[in-house]
């Protein structure tokens, strides 16, 4: 397995990828824009942050976010958005036997 390692630095400017799990013919993320965006405002509201850029692609999306000066933890805010957006999401997609054990959905890809 790929040892990952995150640097969680208060204040800083970091880059971010998001992808669907599902990319071919996927066009979710500008078809539910709306949801996107109210999901991007649910994490505001309960972990602050700044958005400097976001490129919102069919199937995966790039953003630059600012933390804040004292915080420094990037994956709540991931979690909370991901998390957000696909309970508003019908059910149907494929769900590999690793997600389902974890009782996860097979939107987004793992990781970002």
């Amino acid at each position: 397995m790929t040892g990952y390692r995150r640097f969680y630095v208060p204040n800083a400017v970091c880059f971010f990828t998001a992808n669907l799990a599902e990319r071919m013919n996927n066009h979710l993320l500008v078809e539910k824009i709306d949801l996107l965006r109210a999901s991007f405002s649910y994490v505001k509201e309960r972990k602050a942050f700044h958005i400097n850029a976001i490129v919102i692609m069919p199937d995966h999306l790039h953003c630059i976010w600012t933390l804040l000066p004292d915080d420094a933890d990037f994956s709540i805010r991931w979690d909370l958005l991901k998390g957000h957006f696909s309970r508003a999401i019908d059910k149907g997609e494929r769900i590999l036997k690793s997600r389902s054990k974890r009782r996860e959905r097979g939107l987004w890809q793992r990781r970002f």
